[in-house]
């Protein structure tokens, strides 16, 4: 088993009776689903559907969640959250220094899900979460180790990093592959950017999209520009060795592989893109 401390990930507590049918009116995943074994990840858009903050929400206690997010969001998320609270009965506060989260995955941390530990929402085969005392998760021996394999199996399952593969304020969510890692809800009701998400959902406009790529010479650095002929079709992400994640222009990417066109960064060095799925 391996595991590995987020240590930029905080916490935020919302507690309280209304706290569930607060945070369903607000962000991307369907509340009800969530149990205390059965986290949901989602986000909170802005009303033109844009991302703002990514997160996992895990349920604490009968009226009570911990939202898992970025921790140098936590001040921010939660001047949001407390802009929309109005009259409802919720509590809303930063327990970062109390509560981390732990990364797990190998065939043993499976057993460790009576201690708590539950499937990651985004894609149960990439590993574990274990929410618990930060100062305890800090302490882990190996974690340096940890850190690169944690981040070459990120890159693998090409989950993305908000504020390295997509930028804040600027991504819609389905650029950033939340409809295909289960972060978006189509069934739920209103939600704030939630009709922009669905136009884009039924008429299938997401033009751009986070996917593999591969140089063999290793990877751009994040934000090199990656050119098919002269033309820019996106932009570089984050990346490990050989393997990386970036933002294409899915029609453009199509065109370049129809008319037999090179992919490369603006450094010359060739791509190759894994095959894209239909939107």
């Amino acid at each position: 088993m391996s595991s590995y401390f987020l240590d930029d990930r905080g916490m935020i507590r919302v507690q309280g009776p209304e706290a569930r049918g607060f945070l369903q009116g607000l962000v991307t995943c369907q509340m009800n689903k969530i149990a205390p074994d059965q986290p949901a990840f989602g986000a909170l858009l802005s009303p033109q559907g844009k991302i703002l903050y990514d997160f996992f929400i895990h349920q604490a206690g009968e009226e009570g969640f911990l939202i898992d997010v970025p921790r140098d969001l936590v001040g921010d998320l939660i001047r949001r959250l407390m802009m929309y609270r109005l009259r409802a009965k919720v509590d809303v506060s930063d327990v970062s220094q109390v509560i981390g989260v732990l990364a797990l995955w190998g065939d043993e941390a499976a057993a460790l899900r009576a201690q708590g530990a539950m499937p990651d929402p985004r894609s149960p085969s990439f590993g574990w979460r274990l929410i618990g005392p930060r100062d305890s998760f800090k302490a882990m021996p190996g974690q340096d180790e940890d850190a690169s394999s944690y981040e070459a199996r990120r890159i693998a399952f090409a989950l993305p990093r908000g504020g390295l593969d997509f930028a804040y304020g600027e991504t819609f969510p389905h650029e950033a592959n939340m409809d295909r890692l289960h972060g978006l809800d189509f069934h739920k009701g209103c939600y704030v950017g939630q009709e922009v998400v669905s136009r884009v959902q039924h008429r299938g406009l997401a033009r751009r999209r986070i996917v593999r790529v591969q140089c063999g010479d290793g990877a751009p650095d994040v934000g090199t520009p990656i050119l098919a002929g002269e033309s820019e079709i996106g932009v570089m992400g984050s990346s490990l060795g050989p393997l990386g994640l970036a933002m294409l222009r899915l029609d453009r990417v199509k065109e370049a592989m129809e008319q037999g066109l090179v992919v490369r960064a603006q450094d010359g060095r060739e791509l190759s893109v894994e095959p894209i799925a239909e939107s």
